[in-house]
């Protein structure tokens, strides 16, 4: 779509961040991790009764599949906050 936008093709061969830092558009990871930031804020001030907050804290009896576990929402949300060097009370507070 953006190739499209700047009039080019893919026998240009010319590579997407070009044409993302031409747009000034971010790419796809960092508006999915600053969406998981936003939901996790949204989250964390909910009261504890509320619907989220009791399907969050859902234990599912039951056999793991074979293989390598799946990411977790809470895991990924871990390591985000890793890279960016966030804590928790940071992700929560609505005026920073």
């Amino acid at each position: 779509m953006l190739r499209w936008a700047c009039g080019k093709t893919m026998l240009d061969m010319i590579p997407n961040g070009v044409f993302r830092t031409v747009l000034e558009v971010e790419t796809i990871i960092s508006k999915m991790r600053e969406g998981r930031l936003k939901w996790f804020g949204h989250v964390r001030r909910k009261p504890q009764q509320a619907l989220v907050r009791r399907v969050k804290a859902l234990i599912v009896n039951g056999k793991r599949r074979r293989g390598r576990p799946k990411l977790r929402w809470e895991d990924r949300l871990k390591l985000d906050m890793k890279e960016l060097l966030l804590s928790e009370d940071i992700t929560s507070n609505r005026n920073a």
